[in-house]
């Protein structure tokens, strides 16, 4: 970032911008807790605020929906809330000023609005990790609530099959004699009337000895298989909520324990196939080390549900690096 550049400021929960500031200052580094008590920021700025509205004149972010390009170019009607949970970023002019002219309006003729004040007051807690305090997101994710019928009807199909696929990695995992675990908010689901909790081997806690954070990531993941204290794979199922979801819960992963040696899955549609792998290896998951394109494998749905008929009369006998076999690479290969 460079003097005069301007920074949009988003409130969590409400979604909803509420400022404009600007860059007054070169980054600079300053580890004084003289704003946070909990957290640690140190890479810094000076700014100065440009525009400030109130939390109930602030601009919806729904209501720009038909102006930002990332509500076209994202499949998931909720995929958006992925940019604003990564490191600040420079955004498309012509999105940056339909916010920027959106805030200026709003504080000219601004529209008070009810807004929901236990999500407003609601606050990530700080958690500590190797690299320092880290938030982890919840699996709650922002809903559009002014879709219309049609699309509200076309994205009920997508729960159903989101389970149909958790279920089926748990039962084949059990039957393959792995311990267990589910993602802690879907505890309670069941497919065809075959509750989750009554799997064989499904753990209610996870033994792992990792610290607070990662423990939480590790949490919110799909489907593990557990070997005693090891993991044996991890699965995240991107059909429901936006891929970014799942990317960032494996980047997150890698950051914090970049020596952890765990196989990640990514299992989603086939139709689905070019968009996973063309995210895997946006230039923010290549900079990681190693690469999230090297060590997540991609998995089709039609490709699970088929090989798990297969190998049903032997499943038992089944090693590990089946899983392995039945996915496919996530790199991009050089083209001359």
């Amino acid at each position: 970032m460079k003097e005069g550049d301007y920074l949009l400021c988003y409130l969590t929960g409400i979604s909803c911008f509420i400022a404009i500031l600007e860059v007054i200052s070169k980054p600079f580094f300053d580890k004084k807790k003289d704003i946070w008590e909990d957290e640690f920021f140190p890479c810094r700025l000076n700014v100065k605020t440009v525009v400030e509205l109130t939390p109930d004149t602030s601009v919806p972010v729904y209501d720009l929906k038909d102006r930002l390009s990332f509500f076209k170019d994202f499949e998931s009607k909720t995929a958006w809330t992925g940019r604003f949970r990564g490191s600040p970023s420079k955004w498309n002019p012509i999105d940056a000023k339909a916010v920027v002219d959106a805030i200026f309006e709003a504080k000219q003729n601004p529209i008070v609005r009810v807004i929901d004040l236990r999500k407003y007051a609601r606050r990530p807690r700080a958690l500590r990790a190797k690299i320092g305090f880290v938030t982890i997101p919840d699996l709650e994710v922002e809903q559009e609530t002014d879709f219309s019928s049609n699309e509200m009807a076309l994205s009920k199909k997508e729960p159903k099959e989101h389970t149909e696929i958790q279920f089926t990695l748990l039962k084949l995992g059990s039957d393959m004699g792995f311990d267990l675990w589910v993602a802690r908010n879907d505890r309670n689901k069941d497919f065809k009337g075959k509750r989750f909790q009554e799997l064989p081997r499904l753990k209610t806690s996870l033994p792992l000895q990792f610290d607070e954070a990662t423990n939480r990531t590790i949490e919110l993941i799909d489907v593990l298989w557990l070997k005693g204290n090891a993991i044996i794979a991890a699965f995240e199922i991107e059909s429901t909520t936006s891929i970014y979801s799942g990317l960032l819960r494996m980047s997150d992963l890698i950051t914090m324990q970049p020596n952890l040696n765990i196989p990640l899955y990514l299992v989603a549609p086939d139709e689905r196939r070019n968009k996973v792998i063309t995210e895997v290896n946006r230039p923010t998951f290549s900079r990681l080390d190693p690469p999230l394109a090297e060590i997540c494998r991609f998995i089709s749905f039609s490709k699970l549900r088929e090989e798990v008929e297969k190998v049903k009369p032997v499943i038992k006998f089944i090693k590990p690096e089946y899983i392995e076999e039945l996915s496919e690479s996530c790199e991009i290969e050089d083209v001359e």
